[in-house]
């Protein structure tokens, strides 16, 4: 089992990705999900409880949750690639 990381708040999400250099659109689009989606969780316009808005609130570190509980879900899109990779360098942080 993963060691869940530490949660973070939105506004630190979004610094981490301009000192990445990512635009929320790039991420998006790395995730497999609209930039609509993740403005909205980021927003708090989504609440992110299941769905789509909670896998985008957990890969973005908003919320915990691990990589087999992402890759048990249906849909899966989120949990390829990059995703993966992302989670995996989470857990071993």
């Amino acid at each position: 089992m993963s060691r869940t990381a530490k949660v973070l708040t939105p506004e630190q999400v979004k610094e981490r990705l301009r000192l990445q250099g990512k635009t929320t659109t790039q991420w998006a689009a790395e995730h497999g999900f609209t930039r609509n989606e993740v403005y909205r969780v980021l927003n708090g316009q989504a609440k992110a409880h299941y769905g789509k808005a909670h896998e985008i609130a957990v890969l973005l570190g908003l919320k915990p949750g691990s990589e087999e509980e992402l890759a048990s879900r249906p849909s899966g899109k989120a949990t390829t690639g990059a995703a993966t990779r992302n989670l995996q360098a989470r857990a071993a942080a």
